[in-house]
């Protein structure tokens, strides 16, 4: 078994943060796990991207081929159409419906919408929307993971787990917050 992520957004979404979180339940499950990273040009607002590896057995680049992502995992709806090349044929792509307009000629959403809703295996989310039920609009990237859950190949409860391991030092309440934006992501494509 491999399953190959691309996970992309805008600095300050918590791309790499769900990377972390994803990679540490794949590890908590016994697999092998490679991470990339890539920084936009600032610390909030610039592209991130993260290549996430995870595999049964050892992975020797940390790198996904283009044409071999299983799944793209996107924060921001303009960032997932970005990588394109990089998902597979019959790989899924999850992004986020709401934009970060942090460009002055930010294309249209709807046509963005459209777009996105003509690739095959292609799920838009309203993620700012979940979070809000949730108690806080900064876990829309949980609702994210949470909807990806439903691909990939790790349990919801060992994810939990590493939410657990990520935020309960920070504030308790964020890992309610948290795990309720997690299990409200799960039920987007049940």
């Amino acid at each position: 078994m491999k399953y190959d992520i691309l996970l992309a957004g805008v600095g300050g979404q918590g791309v790499l943060s769900i990377a972390a979180i994803i990679a540490q339940a794949a590890m908590a499950e016994g697999l092998h796990v490679r991470q990339s990273e890539v920084h936009g040009m600032s610390q909030r607002g610039g592209g991130v991207q993260a290549h996430l590896r995870i595999s049964d057995s050892e992975i020797y680049s940390d790198l996904i081929p283009k044409g071999g992502a299983d799944m793209i995992l996107s924060m921001e709806p303009l960032e997932s159409l970005r990588y394109l090349e990089f998902l597979c044929p019959q790989g899924v792509l999850i992004t986020s419906s709401v934009p970060f307009e942090n460009i002055t000629n930010y294309p249209d959403i709807s046509e963005l919408h459209k777009k996105i809703k003509k690739i095959p295996h292609s799920v838009l989310v309203d993620s700012k929307s979940i979070a809000s039920v949730a108690g806080n609009l900064r876990s829309e990237n949980m609702v994210l993971v949470g909807a990806a859950l439903n691909h990939i190949p790790i349990q919801k409860k060992t994810v939990e787990t590493a939410v657990c391991n990520r935020f309960g030092s920070k504030d308790p309440r964020l890992v309610d917050i948290n795990c309720t934006a997690l299990a409200m992501g799960t039920e987007v494509l049940a």
